[in-house]
């Protein structure tokens, strides 16, 4: 299985909702155009790697005004994903999978979860947030039904790979996993890692850090 080549580097994609966001406060400010440096100011990064990113949306702005704002958080959006609606299954069922049922907020980046699975019993025929719960038994049935190639991953560390190896060979094309287990799959499904305790260390460590710094 050949190796995928990513067009956009991971850095510039993780940026792009910044300046998407940025965007979208400009307009409800009622500014129509936008320069790379003013994105830059506001989120702390230098302007030429703003236009560096945005080049990769095929997008162009005018010399000395900028960045049409309207048409900037179109083509943004559309790059990005966000004027589709994408649907997903989470596995998973607990506190964490439970708050992301919860967070209608996904549904502003596109992002539908239309059902949680989980191995208890006791909770197959319930809801959170109106959305369904199955018991895990029902995925394959209910993928074939539905075509869902989303799948949101909030299992305990110990079962992450296993849900995972369900997962693919039930037809899921991408994962987020937001556990801190790094879990292994064929190069042609996508992974996006979102470990909140691999966050947790990282903010730790700095303070930490700090900390010595000012001893």
């Amino acid at each position: 299985m050949s190796f995928i080549q990513y067009k956009v580097p991971e850095p510039t994609l993780r940026r792009l909702p910044w300046y998407l966001a940025y965007a979208k406060l400009v307009q409800r400010k009622g500014e129509s155009f936008l320069s790379s440096t003013q994105i830059a100011n506001n989120i702390a990064i230098d302007a030429s790697k703003v236009a560096k990113d945005l080049s990769y949306v095929k997008i162009s702005g005018k010399t000395r005004v900028g960045y049409d704002v309207n048409e900037l958080i179109l083509v943004l959006e559309r790059f990005l994903g966000f004027s589709k609606l994408h649907k997903a299954f989470l596995f998973g069922v607990g506190n964490l999978g439970g708050a992301l049922m919860h967070d209608n907020g996904l549904m502003h980046f596109r992002l539908e979860i239309v059902a949680g699975f989980d191995v208890k019993y006791e909770l197959a025929g319930t809801s959170i947030n109106r959305i369904p719960i199955h018991h895990v038994e029902r995925f394959n049935e209910l993928q074939k039904q539905t075509g869902v190639n989303i799948g949101i991953l909030t299992v305990p560390t110990d079962k992450a790979q296993a849900v995972a190896d369900v997962l693919v060979a039930g037809g899921i094309q991408a994962i987020w996993n937001f556990t801190p287990f790094r879990i292994r799959v064929p190069e042609n499904i996508i992974v996006q890692n979102t470990s909140i305790y691999s966050h947790l260390a990282v903010m730790f460590n700095r303070l930490n850090e700090l900390r010595e710094s000012e001893e």
